[in-house]
């Protein structure tokens, strides 16, 4: 357990901007994440070992990406407790992102609005610091790392797949699965590769390009593709219906390749109407997406059926909520914007709530 109580810190970190306080808030983790003040936010690692896609998850509570863009707080996110971290979203050179104040909190419904589009030091910097990380040094149960890629902001939409070629030949031997982001609200034209032929394209390259990279490297790594909650009943159908014929055989998703991640934020606002920073363009993430979440997870398990892998995301505040990821179809949760709100000690306890769901005994 941390030294630092968060319930004491938080209303001084709600005090001053939210892009401010996340800008410093990493710079002091990767400042301390190799010496004794990481004792500040270290948490038990809980034990509840699943298989997924081929790999050995210590736990099923992962970090989403967007968090740690820069994959500069690797080793952190390991003694927070998680059984595997998502950094980036990368794209193949450096970019600023979206014009700043970006980041708003809203406090009374548990949310956050960002549009900070892909802001990150470009494919070099960040591999640097993947291959510093220490976090495959620990022998017991290290955390697995997921490595986020997608296109920059100046790339026509009709040369994204390009950018994700790129990005996906530069950090496949580094990543124990890859997530593709085609679902972000905040690049314009971006989630028009979750529909039609685009997707089928997109598909194909990734699944071209794996194969050579899978005999160039010796190891086959898995490819998660993140979607919208915002996506309607038929646009899943044919989300589905697409994964289905490209990535799946006799039921099951061919050599544990691929899975999906549901899901980003939302540009609904039905849940936070009238409140202060509401009309703020950008995606809403925290406690107002959560059942939009959890309806895409439910349709992605219905019709993909039980061996597809899922590991849903969006509106995890309490340990209640994970649980009810895993009962609506994921196989495993990750966490972002209930880490701002509850802190570190979340961590242990959403992994701990699920694995006690999986022994009968209640949280």
């Amino acid at each position: 357990m941390s030294v630092l109580p968060y319930a004491l810190l938080r209303p001084l970190l709600f005090a001053a901007d939210p892009e401010v306080v996340h800008d410093h808030t990493l710079q002091w983790l990767a400042a301390t994440q190799h010496s004794p003040l990481r004792y500040a936010y270290k948490q038990e690692k809980i034990s509840d070992p699943v298989q997924l896609c081929g790999l050995t998850f210590p736990n099923r509570i992962g970090l989403a990406a967007g968090l740690d863009k820069n994959a500069r707080c690797i080793d952190a996110w390991q003694h927070m407790g998680f059984g595997f971290v998502e950094v980036g979203t990368v794209t193949p050179v450096a970019q600023p992102g979206n014009p700043k104040p970006r980041m708003f909190r809203l406090p009374k419904a548990r949310g956050l609005i960002n549009r900070l589009g892909f802001n990150n030091g470009g494919l070099e910097s960040f591999l640097s610091h993947v291959t510093q990380a220490r976090f495959r040094q620990y022998a017991n149960s290290p955390m697995l790392l997921g490595l986020n890629i997608g296109k920059n902001a100046a790339t026509p939409i009709a040369n994204a797949n390009e950018d994700y070629r790129l990005c996906l030949e530069a950090v496949y031997p580094h990543a124990d699965y890859i997530t593709v982001n085609i679902s972000s609200p905040n690049t314009q034209d971006l989630r028009q590769l979750q529909t039609d032929q685009a997707f089928v394209q997109l598909l194909e390259m990734l699944q071209s390009h794996r194969q050579t990279l899978a005999l160039k490297h010796q190891r086959h790594v898995p490819v998660f593709i993140k979607i919208a909650p915002d996506l309607d009943d038929f646009q899943l159908e044919q989300l589905c219906n697409t994964l289905r014929q490209c990535c799946m055989h006799n039921g099951a998703p061919s050599d544990n390749a691929w899975g999906v991640i549901a899901t980003n934020t939302t540009l609904s606002r039905e849940a936070v109407q009238g409140m202060p920073h509401a009309n703020e363009a950008g995606g809403l993430s925290g406690a107002p997406v959560r059942q939009a979440s959890n309806r895409v997870i439910r349709y992605v398990r219905q019709h993909l059926g039980p061996q597809f892998p899922i590991i849903g995301v969006g509106g995890v505040m309490q340990p209640e909520d994970a649980v009810e990821k895993i009962q609506a179809g994921a196989d495993l949760v990750q966490i972002y914007t209930g880490l701002i709100y509850a802190g570190p000690a979340l961590v242990p306890a959403c992994a701990l709530a699920i694995k006690r769901m999986g022994q009968g005994t209640g949280d």
